[in-house]
């Protein structure tokens, strides 16, 4: 499981001593390690499940059992004998409660980007010039263009994922 850093660190913190081994890369998302197959239906805003599907391979580099500081690819929860996979399920609870805590209650169905005007399953609430007719209505945008808003009066932090770095190619 790969979560984006506003949400992975919420998350962390949430699971506490229930974590198994997490690394961080030096881009700043989380890893967390969990059974084959136990993931397969998530649906969270910054969190994937990496897997590999007919159409797509997915790879992760497992840093040196020593690397355990960044700025480098590190365990940010170091793999041990006692502390390696994390319960599936807590860790959804977990991701689940930061990804309400970080972006609020999840819209019904797909929204369009205010930016791009393209559908979105990852609606981020952002805030845009009130132009007086929209009294409120939430804005939203897709992960790409939500680093370009405040939300709530302050700058999303960087997202990354392989979704972005497609859909920029489609950025107006």
């Amino acid at each position: 499981m790969r979560a984006a850093p506003t949400i992975g660190e919420r998350a962390l913190q949430l699971l506490g001593d229930e974590t198994g081994a997490v690394i961080q890369d030096k881009h700043g998302p989380l890893y967390w390690l969990v059974s084959v197959g136990t993931a397969t239906s998530w649906h969270l805003r910054q969190v994937r499940v990496l897997t590999e599907l007919t159409d797509e391979s997915t790879y992760l580099g497992a840093p040196p059992a020593s690397w355990t500081k960044g700025p480098r690819t590190h365990w940010r929860v170091p793999l041990s004998a006692d502390r390696y996979l994390t319960d599936a399920w807590r860790l959804w609870e977990a991701l689940a409660e930061a990804d309400r805590a970080e972006y609020g209650r999840r819209p019904e169905g797909r929204q369009l980007c205010y930016h791009c005007k393209l559908p979105t399953d990852e609606p981020i609430p952002v805030d845009v010039e009130d132009t007086g007719s929209d009294v409120g209505k939430v804005t939203y945008a897709c992960p790409t263009h939500a680093t370009g808003y405040p939300r709530n009066g302050r700058r999303p932090r960087t997202l990354t994922s392989a979704a972005t770095d497609q859909h920029k190619g489609r950025a107006r």
